[in-house]
């Protein structure tokens, strides 16, 4: 039941939380973003509506898979952990039980391929022009012909499937688990925030009298467990990023350290939390829908089976 109810959830949530992923990305790998507003527009400007969902298609395929995976897993471990220590699967957890099942429900399902193609597809624009370009001079003599006008360059990557083949083909298999160290970092600690603070939340928020917080306090505690959780992510969630961007170009970083190192020198400590307002303004409006949608699939499902 929990494999389902978090497979339905992690869908609902990536449909509503896409376009802002796809401005956070751009502002982690490119300098040259003053801010979340300078991102949008730029992104707006240069390629409409379209330009917020490049590389959808794969985590939509994917992330019911990893919700899935994620939700199944936490819950199958707690309950292990409760049998073990308590004697029953059914027991109350204590808190460090919901901490070690969050931390290894993050842990368990690695989908650094996807990560490498969603973010190579976000930033493949911007990589584009980085790159020089033909050496037309830059102002004509008065009576010189204006050059001919040349076409947009093609993008690299012509969708998901293509960069997955077109990075191994360039890269290596190697190419695609780019930050993957990074990544592990990222979702451990955060998986274990992330269902710790929901379970406390919801605790809190529950009518005296009943066992579930209703629909609003669902809403709260997971949009808090989702801001909460995010917020311990971010400084790992850069560096993945900028490991998994790197590769389109000139390659800049040799390592996780080296591009923490790098990435500190050149742009100081507040690196690290670029994006951090928008992963927060991103979690709240994704993770309620994420976890209403897996309490309400789980209550169907239990309703049926009984």
């Amino acid at each position: 039941m929990d494999f389902v109810a978090g497979a339905i959830g992690g869908v609902c949530g990536v449909a509503v939380g896409y376009p802002l992923d796809t401005v956070k990305v751009k502002i982690q790998t490119e300098p040259k973003y003053r801010g979340i507003w300078h991102c949008v527009w730029d992104t707006y400007r240069q390629e409409r509506v379209r330009g917020f969902y490049r590389g959808l298609s794969l985590p939509v395929c994917t992330v019911s898979l990893v919700s899935s995976v994620s939700f199944g897993t936490y819950r199958h471990c707690l309950a292990h952990i409760c049998r073990f220590r308590y004697g029953s699967p059914d027991a109350k957890p204590a808190k460090p039980d919901i901490t070690l099942s969050g931390f290894a429900s993050g842990l368990v399902f690695l989908t650094s391929p996807t990560e490498v193609a969603k973010v190579r597809l976000q930033t493949q624009t911007q990589t584009q022009q980085r790159r020089p370009s033909a050496s037309w001079p830059s102002a004509a003599p008065p009576m010189c012909p204006a050059p001919p006008a040349r076409s947009a360059p093609r993008p690299k990557y012509r969708g998901p499937l293509h960069c997955l083949a077109t990075v191994a083909r360039e890269e290596g298999l190697r190419g695609l688990y780019k930050g993957s160290s990074a990544l592990l970092f990222r979702d451990g600690h955060s998986f274990a925030t992330y269902f710790l603070s929901y379970t406390i939340l919801c605790e809190q928020l529950t009518p005296a009298g009943h066992s579930r917080p209703d629909v609003l306090g669902v809403l709260v505690a997971g949009g808090c467990a989702g801001v909460l959780a995010w917020a311990v992510a971010t400084p790992m969630d850069v560096i993945k990023s900028r490991l998994q961007a790197d590769g389109q170009g000139q390659r800049r970083y040799r390592g996780l350290l080296h591009c923490v190192v790098t990435s500190v020198r050149e742009e100081g400590p507040r690196v690290l939390f670029k994006g951090l307002t928008l992963n927060c303004c991103r979690a709240f409006p994704v993770n309620m829908v994420v976890f209403v949608a897996y309490e309400a699939v789980l209550g169907l499902i239990r309703g049926l089976s009984t």
